[in-house]
């Protein structure tokens, strides 16, 4: 389960990158204001998304990394975290969220998996990218407007959360982690089908990832600034 990424890219990168996806007349609002680089992005941190606003169309914004718990999970509990990866979407609790109106991406130029081998050093992430250059890439994400307790101190807030869907791991990914990967989308036409198309033509994209088109790009290090 991925629970580390990052996303060093600037919002000019990430606008241009989308470009490929908006039609005539379309735009890509920034919301996220002075955006640094993020080299670790742990659960409950904010980090940006693109989704479909109502009544302002495309966004690039700000949510908290970590979907609602299903209820059944937090009795007894005085704090809902989130849920990060998502993958039996079959769920009812699921299921509310995978219309168009709460779809979206999530930029990433690397994420990390714990070496689950044998005898590998305990909580050693190992860092994937689509390539050694980490060019932008996105997983396939959903997204909601919660009211929740995510931390005691902060009591109780409304926040704008995601989290993105798992599938099978591809080759690299299962030498390390072989449970899952995130859901990752490389093509405007993917992301496109993702934010736009019908709940089953967009749900064909929870599938592994290409043999071959991932690269082990740093191991051991809490962060990955490149």
């Amino acid at each position: 389960m991925c629970n580390r990424y990052s996303q060093t890219k600037s919002q000019d990168a990430m606008r241009q990158v989308f470009r490929d996806v908006l039609e005539p007349g379309e735009d890509l609002i920034d919301e996220t204001g002075n955006l640094p680089a993020l080299s670790a992005i742990w659960p409950d941190y904010p980090a940006p998304i693109i989704r479909r606003h109502p009544d302002v169309g495309w966004q690039l914004a700000m949510a908290r990394w970590g979907m609602p718990t299903p209820p059944a999970y937090l009795e007894g509990k005085r704090t809902d975290p989130g849920v990060t990866n998502i993958r039996n979407l079959g769920s009812p609790h699921w299921r509310r969220w995978l219309e168009v109106e709460h779809r979206c991406l999530v930029p990433f130029t690397s994420f990390s998996e714990l070496d689950a081998h044998p005898g590998a050093p305990r909580n050693h992430p190992i860092w994937f990218a689509l390539g050694a250059e980490r060019p932008l890439g996105f997983f396939a994400g959903i997204r909601t407007e919660w009211t929740s307790v995510r931390k005691l101190k902060e009591g109780e807030v409304r926040a704008e959360l995601f989290g993105f869907l798992t599938c099978a791991p591809n080759r690299e990914v299962a030498r390390i982690h072989p449970k899952a990967m995130p859901v990752v989308l490389t093509r405007p036409e993917e992301w496109r089908i993702w934010l736009t198309a019908p709940t089953d033509q967009a749900l064909r994209l929870q599938r592994p990832l290409a043999d071959g088109a991932l690269d082990i790009v740093m191991e051991g290090a809490r962060e990955d600034p490149a």
